[in-house]
């Protein structure tokens, strides 16, 4: 069993956090104080990442195999909130009746194939170029046309992120264990909600500047796989949304609480 690092604050239903391909836990810190109030909230590094060892067949179900082992290892019941693949895992969550709710920021796997292709060759580039920069990263991350360079394609607002996460972030990426081998997982991946959205709340949260999973034809494929699920829009927010609009960004999080209290949403169109 990969045992997860990960941090826990506050103080009432578990919820369990998930980051993206190549994050940190810490993409959460934005969010995290106000989600504190309410939820006992446990952000995790996952496998490869952070302090997280690393498996050697990372893929969409492996990943969230360590996921469901750790929740089953916490013995928590927890509604469970995921950005891109963190957001997939999230989902295959609750399809396999392991949470009490699902909020997936931008979730991997409702792309098309030329969506799918994008995502990859996007991912490499960047994973490359941020390799070629990283011994004046430090120094170049400093100036907002590079921030805007590397983080456009993931972060709303990428001029006002602050160069001390922009580089954590970046080293985060760069650091992962296995990021070839996950990516080439995910060529082909397709989202399956098998009616998830119908047992538990579902949220599906886009902003509407991501342009790495573009927003408008999948989050619109979401909507369509999940009717039943709440499907709402960030605005000027990107794939990495937290930064950009913090408050945003936790609301669906906090609804969950009287969602979850309740019979399944209905569907709400954009």
């Amino acid at each position: 069993m990969t045992t997860l690092t990960y941090t826990r604050c506050g103080e009432g239903d578990p919820l369990v956090l998930i980051h993206g391909t190549g994050g940190r836990l810490g993409v959460w810190d934005p969010i995290a104080p106000a989600l504190a109030n309410h939820f006992d909230v446990i952000a995790i590094d996952l496998p490869g990442c952070g302090g997280t060892p690393a498996l050697s067949n990372p893929s969409i179900q492996s990943l969230t195999d360590s996921v469901a082992e750790f929740i089953a290892e916490l013995g928590v019941d927890a509604h469970i909130a995921g950005n891109s693949i963190g957001g997939s895992i999230a989902l295959e969550l609750g399809r396999r009746g392991l949470a009490r709710s699902v909020t997936a920021f931008s979730p991997a796997g409702f792309w098309s194939f030329p969506g799918d292709v994008w995502f990859q060759a996007a991912m490499r580039s960047l994973h490359a170029l941020g390799a070629a920069l990283r011994p004046g990263l430090p120094a170049l991350l400093r100036a907002v046309p590079t921030r805007s360079l590397l983080f456009g394609l993931v972060i709303g607002r990428p001029g006002q992120l602050d160069p001390r996460v922009a580089l954590d972030d970046a080293e985060a990426v760069l650091d992962t264990v296995g990021f070839s081998t996950l990516m080439t997982s995910l060529r082909g991946y397709r989202q399956h909600p098998q009616y998830v959205a119908d047992r538990i709340p579902v949220t599906i949260a886009w902003g509407s500047r991501d342009r790495l999973l573009i927003y408008r034809p999948q989050s619109r494929r979401a909507q369509r796989q999940l009717p039943h699920a709440q499907h709402v829009v960030l605005d000027k927010c990107g794939h990495i949304p937290f930064n950009d609009d913090p408050a945003r960004c936790a609301a669906p999080i906090l609804n969950q609480l009287v969602s979850s209290e309740t019979s399944s949403p209905l569907a709400k169109k954009d």
